[in-house]
Order: structure tokens, then sequence, then C-alpha cells
């Protein structure tokens, strides 16, 4: 699996970078947003390897055995649907975005129309979907709570910490340099 991981990544970058880039005619649209993507993946490896590999907080999902060791293939599971999620997300709120600059011209009301019009949709997706994925956390297999927390983690930093915060943040400071499609 370490030998198709980074070619496997080069695809998933690529062809996102492309997909975005052709939606928003904007280079630093896509690079914000799988480097935004892979913080939150970061952040939710981390506690995964803290929780799970490590054994602190095991009372928060229940007992299991800790071995030092994290299962390969639950790791590249998490990332594909989390990612996932994550793109989906990410498009739903450039295309509120993308709608208002088209309007307006201005990248700053453009970003916070956006935000407005996609903000409860988004905080009520997410809740439902942690919800679902926290309850993969009472299984008494530990793959199924791994992948619980993790999912659950990563939707939930997604939503909050990098659409509500971040991306606003840094569509906002960059203006101009978005640089989107004028469609007719």
């Amino acid at each position: 699996m370490g030998d198709r991981l980074g070619p496997a990544a080069a695809i998933i970058v690529l062809v996102i970078f492309t997909l975005l880039f052709l939606f928003t005619g904007s280079v630093l649209v896509p690079v914000k947003a799988v480097l935004l993507n892979l913080l939150s993946l970061t952040a939710t490896f981390g506690a995964i390897v803290h929780v799970f590999q490590d054994g602190h907080l095991r009372w928060l999902v229940g007992d299991f055995l800790v071995t030092g060791t994290t299962d390969t293939l639950l790791p590249v599971l998490m990332f594909c649907v989390a990612f996932g999620v994550s793109m989906d997300y990410e498009m739903f709120l450039l295309s509120r975005i993308m709608e208002e600059h088209r309007r307006t011209g201005h990248t700053p009301s453009a970003v916070a129309f956006g935000l407005e019009q996609t903000g409860r949709l988004f905080t009520a997706a997410a809740f439902v979907l942690a919800i679902a994925m926290a309850a993969m956390t009472t299984s008494p297999l530990t793959p199924l709570k791994l992948l619980g927390v993790g999912l659950t983690l990563a939707v939930i930093l997604d939503a909050t910490l990098v659409r509500m915060l971040l991306v606003p943040a840094i569509m906002k400071m960059a203006g101009r340099l978005t640089n989107f499609i004028s469609y007719p």
C-alpha cells in the first residue's frame, strides 16, 4: 500500500485541482481547497493516533485494545470519505460565492453572501453526518470505533473550523487574486 499511496494521492490532488480550476478559473482556489482539506485531515489523523494508537481518552469511546499501531486500510478509507465530503462542501460554498461575485464583482461581499447562504445548511448536514458516524463508536469492534471517531472529527472540523472560519478568511484576504471566471 505504501508504494501506491504517493501516486494515488497525486492523482486525487491533480483531479481535484483540475476540476476546481475549470469550475472557478482560479489557481488560488484549488490550492487553498486542497491545503485546507489536508490540514483538517492531518488534525484528524493526529487525533486518531492519540486515541487509538497511543491509548489516550479510551474512556471517551469505550474500551478497546491498544496495540500501538493503526491498521493501514482505515486511514486510507477515512481519507477518501472525509476528502470527498470536504470537497462537496467546498463546491457548494464556492458556487454560492461565485454567483454573488458574478453579480457584484466584489469578493468580500460575495464571500459573506456565500457563507450566509450555506452556513446553516453546512452546519445541519455536518451535524447529521457526524451523528451517523459517531454511532459507529458504540461498536465493540475497534476498526469501526476508529472510523466513527475519525470521520466524526473530520466532518466537524471541516464544517466549523475550515468552512466557517478559514475559507472565508483566506478568500477575503485573497480578494481579486481569486480571479473567478466571469460567465456571461
